[in-house]
């Protein structure tokens, strides 16, 4: 694979060494686990990330009023006990986000009612997708796109509500997303209720320091180990070890972990060539495009008027809105547009993209709403360095690039990053237990090899 950007120079922090004995590439938190669990057994490792800040595909922001908030990631599910592990030793405070039952659904100014006849053949129509997610697949599925399936659903409400749950759950080009995919995608993620509940499902506790916090304290235990601005162009493995091409200079390391999201691997040109299942994770898979938005208030007024602020807006650009406020306050609205609404996005202003976010909920919440202290947004198709987000979407046909992708070992290569996950796939958690698997992966290699190196 080749790199599409080699003249890419960001400053590096710091001179790369010549040599160390595990090279990390990519600083997220797949990144950062692997390395620290291999500094924590004595392993000389060194991290080498391609931007200019840390965290992939977490990202947290001071706001106006001191508050933190997420940008990338930021829910712990009910049974992401790695996350929840690590947040609890590094000593992040944690809280239950602000829910109701059923979310309010907005079409225009209207307000569709939960009981209303084509709320409750949604509800119908999700029920079969869970109990098909458990079949075996039938061959059309595979090259049915899930836009196909939703230009057959009676009912331009129902039509509306499932695409808008496909593209926030997945954020994917629903043309671009084939039926087998989103029902192994439903099945891995741990059905429907999981994904899309916030109390017992994906979406239930946040961190009030934010995911970011989590990130520092990896990154602060590894200290000068972790290189950023060091953009990795080509690893190559030869008899005496491995050899990577950095924009910082060139590292050799007895073993590499990359942990760079799967289609940004045609960057890195790979010495001998990658095998055929490892060439298809990066060839046959793109990166969803999710746009995400905060905005803060001096305090949830919302509540003040017994409004719940869980919302879904049916009119384009398709928005989910989620209370993400901390228990003491101030007010986080988090707002997602997936696919190609968060695309069409990208034409606006920040002016017009902050109109056209919150115009749509005065209806609901009043004017108040259009009036934050402080806005914060993250278009992730737009960092060059992450490529889309939450994780690597197979096309159409692509059998072999779903969800977990390979991990067994290429020689001296070993891989992490969410994909990688055998538990929870696409989330946090996920890129969590990969850089703990590659982790054990190579000390027990090295043990073998008795090239354990005591600090």
């Amino acid at each position: 694979m080749k790199s599409e950007d080699p003249t890419d120079t960001q400053a590096p922090s710091g001179s790369a060494p010549t040599t160390t004995t595990v090279a990390v590439v990519g600083a997220g938190l797949a990144g950062l686990t692997a390395a620290r669990a291999l500094h924590r057994a004595g392993v000389d490792v060194l991290v080498l990330e391609a931007a200019d800040r840390l965290g992939g595909r977490a990202m947290s922001e001071t706001t106006a009023l001191g508050s933190r908030v997420d940008l990338g990631g930021q829910w712990i599910g009910h049974d992401h006990h790695r996350l929840a592990a690590l947040a609890a030793e590094l000593g992040a405070t944690r809280f239950r986000m602000h829910t109701t039952p059923v979310p309010t659904i907005l079409d225009g100014a209207r307000r569709v009612l939960p009981g209303a006849p084509s709320t409750l053949a949604t509800v119908g129509l999700l029920l079969s997708l869970e109990v098909l997610s458990h079949i075996h697949p039938r061959r059309r599925w595979d090259t049915t796109t899930v836009a196909d399936w939703l230009a057959k659903v009676p009912g331009r409400t129902p039509r509306r509500l499932l695409e808008l749950a496909a593209l926030i759950s997945w954020t994917a080009d629903l043309d671009r997303l084939s039926v087998q995919t989103m029902m192994t995608l439903i099945r891995l993620q741990g059905g429907l209720r999981t994904m899309l509940s916030t109390t017992g499902g994906a979406q239930e506790d946040l961190l009030v320091e934010g995911v970011g916090t989590l990130v520092d304290g990896l990154a602060d235990e590894l200290g000068p180990r972790v290189r950023l601005g060091h953009r990795v162009t080509s690893i190559g493995e030869g008899a005496d070890g491995v050899t990577l091409a950095t924009t910082a200079g060139t590292v050799h390391a007895t073993k590499v972990v990359v942990t760079v999201p799967p289609p940004l691997l045609e960057r890195i040109s790979f010495q001998p060539s990658l095998p055929p299942e490892r060439i298809a994770a990066a060839t046959r898979t793109y990166m969803g495009s999710v746009y995400k938005a905060i905005a803060v208030f001096d305090r949830p007024f919302w509540r003040d008027r017994g409004k719940n602020a869980e919302i879904v807006v049916l009119d384009a650009p398709r928005i989910a809105v989620f209370d993400t406020s901390p228990p003491d306050g101030p007010g986080h609205l988090c707002m997602l547009v997936g696919g190609p609404h968060a695309r069409a996005l990208d034409q606006l202003d920040a002016a017009s993209r902050r109109e056209t976010i919150l115009g749509p909920l005065v209806s609901w919440l009043g004017t108040e709403v259009l009036e934050p202290v402080s806005w914060h947004e993250k278009a992730w198709h737009l960092d060059d360095n992450v490529g889309g987000g939450y994780f690597a979407v197979p096309e159409p046909g692509a059998t072999d690039a779903l969800m977990p992708l390979p991990f067994t070992p290429v020689g001296d290569i070993h891989w992490a990053g969410t994909e990688t996950a055998v538990d929870h796939p696409g989330y946090l958690d996920g890129a969590i237990e990969s850089g703990t698997r590659a982790a054990h992966e190579i000390l027990d290699t090295l043990a073998q090899r008795d090239q354990l190196t005591p600090r």
